[in-house]
């Protein structure tokens, strides 16, 4: 298990965000990448506040968003009223919750869980319909992140080499894997990411 990354301390990290003003922007790596997508039905694993969810939400995307934060979620939920977006949000971990059906679209930005970073990918993977697209978007391992701003503990990063590792062949076609330190809106550093995105191949 990863401590730091229990409900308590997420609760905590998004009342404190909350309470400094802090609402954070779509991802721009989703916002690049699933561009080209049909919308259909999609899920925002870790949904934070909500800028995500309600972005694929406002370009036709059906949308559920879960996170384990309950200040995180009502936050997100005012962020959808106000834009006249439908989301349905769960409230729950990762770890042990699991979605009646798969999924067209499964994104994660920056989510952390109390397990292994690549474990919890591998979990987002199976929720991914035949023919779906799973997009992650994480913290960089490699040696060269160093420098960018504080760095989540060492199980929650990632390389991407051992990120493309995770799709054999035979049952998922990488579509992009790439690393970069664009900044991210609501975001105060610059973090080094690794961006993979994952089409599931027809069973």
């Amino acid at each position: 298990m990863i401590e730091g990354f229990e409900k308590d301390a997420w609760e905590q990290h998004w009342r404190d965000a909350l309470r400094a003003g802090a609402l954070d922007a779509p991802n721009p790596y989703l916002t690049d990448e699933i561009g080209t997508l049909r919308p259909a039905r999609a899920l925002d694993a870790g949904c934070g506040t909500g800028a995500d969810a309600v972005w694929l939400a406002q370009h036709g995307w059906t949308v559920t968003g879960v996170d384990i934060a309950p200040s995180a979620l009502a936050a997100a939920a005012d962020r959808a009223t106000r834009a006249g977006a439908s989301v349905t949000w769960i409230e729950a971990d990762l770890t042990s919750w699991a979605p009646e059906a798969p999924f067209d679209l499964v994104f994660t930005g920056y989510a952390h869980a109390s397990i292994p970073q690549l474990d919890l990918y591998r979990r987002l993977g199976q929720w991914v319909a035949p023919g779906g697209t799973l997009l992650v978007v994480g913290h960089s391992g490699h040696p060269g992140a160093a420098g960018h701003g504080d760095q989540p503990p060492e199980g929650s990063r990632v390389t991407l080499p051992d990120m493309t590792a995770l799709f054999e062949p035979s049952r998922w076609r990488i579509r992009t894997a790439r690393e970069d330190t664009a900044a991210v809106p609501g975001h105060p550093v610059r973090h080094h990411d690794v961006i993979v995105r994952a089409e599931r191949l027809p069973a």
